[in-house]
């Protein structure tokens, strides 16, 4: 267990590093989060943060990164979610009430929704149909975690088969909760260098869906929940079994941190 002060830098570390996407440092950390406390006691602090897993040190004379471990402290300890904004609430309800009866066309109309409200790609479909959608995919290219090009396609071939593994994935849900995969805990281990945030939902026939986002360790993870579960509550109201993915980047986020 850290210490508050710990918890605090560590969080501090991740938000940086969300922001900047480059390795955290102690004298950025004090000026910027922390201006009570001295950079050579938030270096003292870092150390043990590395020493115990928390955080990695990604080069010999670089600032430091969150682990896999350091997420997840996160995440379970600090993570804070806020509301859509009231526009972006009304166009999500507004372009599903406008698709209720036409089926054929909501999981395109999903997809570009949710590119549109998230900036980001998604990928949308109807699971018994195998018949999905995707928007946004240039934004895949512009993240720094993504430039090699072996990790865009991996990315994109586990994305090509999720038709295939969405009963896999329902399996790894209890009781409608949203839950957060982190770096090696992701269940696609194509996808292992990023998280995942994935939720069931049921529609109102009683048939399940599946909402996910994918995206960089980095990811803003509370803004990223509030989407799946505005999304997913929208989707109770449906009659048809869905499944939506959405590749999230953290540069072009647009719900408050």
């Amino acid at each position: 267990m850290l210490s508050e002060r710990q918890g605090n830098i560590l969080a501090s570390i991740v938000r940086e590093h969300t922001a900047t996407a480059v390795p955290v440092g102690s004298t950025q950390l004090a000026k910027k989060y922390h201006p009570e406390i001295s950079p050579a006691t938030i270096r003292n602090e870092m150390g043990k943060l590395e020493k115990d897993g928390f955080i990695i040190k990604p080069h010999i004379s670089s600032g430091r990164v969150p682990s896999d471990k350091g997420y997840r402290y996160f995440v379970d300890k600090s993570l804070k979610t806020k509301e859509l904004s009231q526009d972006d609430q009304k166009r999500l309800q507004v372009e599903l009430l406008k698709t209720k009866t036409q089926n054929v066309r909501l999981s395109c109309t999903l997809a570009k929704m949710l590119s549109a409200t998230s900036h980001c790609m998604a990928i949308s479909g109807v699971v018994g149909k195998k018949e999905f959608f995707d928007f946004g995919m240039h934004t895949l290219l512009e993240d720094p975690e993504f430039n090699e090009l072996d990790d865009i396609s991996k990315i994109f071939a586990s994305l090509d088969l999720i038709d295939e593994r969405a009963e896999e994935l329902l399996a790894q849900l209890e009781d409608g909760e949203t839950k957060i995969f982190i770096g090696k805990e992701n269940p696609i281990k194509e996808i292992q260098k990023c998280s995942m945030i994935i939720a069931p939902y049921r529609s109102a026939s009683g048939e399940r869906g599946i909402l996910a986002i994918v995206g960089p360790k980095r990811m803003h993870y509370g803004k990223n929940k509030t989407l799946i579960d505005f999304v997913k509550n929208i989707f109770g109201e449906k009659d048809k079994t869905m499944i939506a993915f959405v590749v999230s980047f953290p540069f072009s986020q647009t719900i408050n941190f």
